[in-house]
């Protein structure tokens, strides 16, 4: 895959998980897919990927499920 920053072959795809929003708001997106570069470091969504999250977003008592999160400090 060619990256869209410093245009060389060589790009993959990582799978992250990010979080939106806080409190009763928390949304958690799993295996969102990251385009990483090794040649100049940078990692970014693709525009796809940017509408997607946020159609997810919109809709998420469509997408997503209820579950437990645990949380700990950096401490």
């Amino acid at each position: 895959m060619v990256c869209d920053i410093c245009g060389k072959e060589g790009a993959r795809i990582r799978y992250v998980t990010r979080s939106y929003g806080q409190g009763e708001n928390l949304l958690i997106i799993e295996n969102i897919p990251l385009v990483s570069c090794p040649h100049c470091g940078e990692s970014y969504f693709t525009a796809d990927t940017l509408h997607e999250i946020e159609r997810i977003k919109l809709h998420r008592q469509s997408f997503a499920s209820k579950r437990q999160v645990a949380i700990a400090e950096f401490a």
